[in-house]
């Protein structure tokens, strides 16, 4: 009969290899800024290798993280990223591999341009207790520094910050060390510089979330990413990128004094032992 047919069994398999690829697309924050960039290009190559067919739709305002958390709940954005915080682990589904290599848990300072000789005599904890520094309200590390003992302000608004650190509501900007140097260009009308003295240096990483249930879309995300490390197409993105070749010339992290502090709030299932997904800062 013609269904038990080699010919249409072969014609069967000829159909679905020829078939066209399903084209997911996926609604995505607004990427803005190198820093955004990267993440997105870390997210872009994780796909590539899982899920190679895969769309991207980008939203054209500015969201803050709490707004992303709830359009990422109600299926307006399928996939933020961010530090790592109880709130966003209760409230979304965290793929846990760190995106930075955990960059965001090396903290160097923008400070007033009339604080450096104040930050260059900070040789303890306690010298730098003294001072207050400036954080966003939502941020996961913020609660890592105040656990420390460390004095901050808050802010809702990112943006925010900078005119308030050279206002003097507050004495210095821990940032991540890719950061600081990109930020103080974009903000050159305000006096701030980089510190070149201190470093803080706790457990902490950047995580991509996606909606709590969509597991289908964690794999996809968490398979490609290992394929990526294992291949070293991450390393090869990752330290060829100009924002981070640039930061770990300019940052000199091996002259800084290190201020290791706790954190308390990492998820049970943060993948501390797996060294290929951490930044070995003694290595550089």
């Amino acid at each position: 009969m013609l269904h038990n047919s080699p010919i249409l069994r072969w014609l069967l398999l000829l159909s679905v290899v020829c078939a066209p690829a399903f084209s997911e697309t996926y609604n995505l924050r607004r990427v803005e800024g190198i820093k955004e960039e990267l993440a997105f290009r870390v997210l872009e190559l994780a796909l590539s290798k899982s899920a190679p067919d895969t769309k991207y739709h980008f939203d054209t305002e500015n969201k803050n993280e709490a707004q992303l958390i709830t359009e990422i709940e109600n299926n307006k954005v399928d996939i933020m990223w961010s530090g790592a915080a109880k709130e966003k682990d209760d409230a979304m589904l965290g793929i846990r591999i760190p995106i930075l290599k955990g960059l965001l848990g090396h903290r160097i300072f923008i400070i007033r341009k009339d604080s450096v000789s104040d930050f260059a005599k900070i040789n303890t904890l306690e010298d730098l207790k003294k001072y207050q520094a400036g954080q966003g309200k939502f941020w996961g590390d913020t609660a890592v520094l105040k656990n420390a003992g460390l004095p901050m302000v808050t802010a809702t608004k990112f943006i925010n910050l900078f005119p308030m650190l050279e206002g003097g509501r507050y004495d210095y900007f821990p940032r991540g060390v890719h950061e600081p140097w990109i930020e103080v260009e974009e903000q050159k009308d305000l006096g701030l510089v980089v510190d070149s003295h201190v470093m803080l240096v706790y457990p902490y990483a950047m995580y991509f979330y996606v909606k709590k249930g969509n597991q289908k879309l964690h794999d996809l995300i968490y398979r490609g990413f290992e394929m990526a490390i294992e291949d070293g197409s991450y390393d090869e993105l990752f330290f060829n990128h100009p924002m981070i070749r640039d930061v770990l010339e300019k940052a000199k992290l091996n002259d800084r004094v290190v201020f290791h502090i706790d954190n308390p709030f990492m998820h049970p299932d943060t993948p501390l032992d797996r060294k290929e997904f951490w930044l070995d800062v003694s290595e550089l």
